[in-house]
């Protein structure tokens, strides 16, 4: 995993925050000082915080752990659905689906119907019906797939969220929370980082600071699942020569078998014939 520089973070401006008048006092401690009436966000505390997150975010990922990234803003929606694909994570990117993680079991129902709807689109009868139920069928499709198409492949919820903008998925971070789930999360100066378990300081407006963030913690996610890879390979070594060995067949050891009675030779006589006289 790559060092995340100073310098790179601020060419990608992830250290502008909002007006002072905008901000919340809790923000303080990551603030390194106010400039035109502008924040200033203390790079050095994010590299830290950042650090720390990543080091989650790998272990999780080596222990087969799903990360789910929620990012609904205009300027993030694709930074965040391509680093999330890179790393096979699921991700939101359209509409926050309320009562997705609280009420998990319907959004796993609509997933289904999803699929329904997908093997009715290949079913040689399809072309069979209207053109109107046709064109109904394909549009439910794509609404499902557009709302719900980056999560089909997760079938129950995910170890922890990684949020762009706590303000703007105030919701998605409120079902995190109330189920315990652990949140990562972007957190600018407007924003109240206390209810985030790894909160890290930095810019969610601008998309080069998103995207440099992001490469960070997926770098971290990649370099988990290679870990994990790699003590599956290990462990498929070390079983192959015991399960060799129990499939060998195993020689019976012979006994040697005592004659029988009848098969017995006739004993020799101790007493001589008498002689002929």
């Amino acid at each position: 995993m790559n060092e995340l520089k100073f310098e790179e973070l601020l060419d990608a401006g992830c250290h502008f925050g909002h007006l002072k008048r905008k901000w919340n006092p809790k923000m303080a401690p990551y603030i390194f000082k106010e400039h035109n009436g502008i924040h200033v966000i203390d790079l050095q505390k994010t590299i830290a915080k950042a650090d720390e997150a990543a080091a989650a975010l790998r272990q999780m990922a080596k222990s087969g752990k799903k990360v789910l990234f929620v990012a609904t803003k205009k300027q993030a929606k694709e930074v965040v659905a391509e680093m999330a694909k890179s790393v096979d994570m699921p991700f939101v990117t359209e509409r926050w689906p309320g009562g997705m993680l609280t009420n998990f079991q319907t959004i796993r129902k609509a997933v289904k119907k999803m699929n329904s709807l997908d093997q009715l689109m290949h079913d040689k009868d399809f072309n069979n019906i209207s053109k109107r139920e046709r064109l109904q069928v394909q549009r439910e499709r794509a609404k499902l797939d557009k709302n719900l198409g980056s999560i089909a492949d997760l079938t129950r919820l995910p170890s922890a969220l990684f949020v762009i903008d706590i303000n703007k998925e105030h919701i998605a971070v409120a079902e995190a929370r109330r189920l315990n789930i652990p949140t990562f999360a972007l957190v600018d100066t407007n924003t109240n980082p206390d209810l985030i378990d790894f909160p890290i300081p930095a810019n969610d407006d601008a998309s080069k600071s998103i995207a440099a963030i992001l490469k960070h913690m997926c770098e971290a996610i990649q370099e988990g699942l290679n870990e994990r890879a790699l003590d599956k390979d290990a462990q498929t070594e070390e079983e192959a020569p015991v399960a060799e060995a129990a499939e060998a067949p195993v020689e019976k050891k012979t006994r040697a078998r005592r004659p029988r009675k009848s098969e017995e030779a006739p004993k020799a006589e101790t007493e001589e014939a008498p002689k002929a006289e």
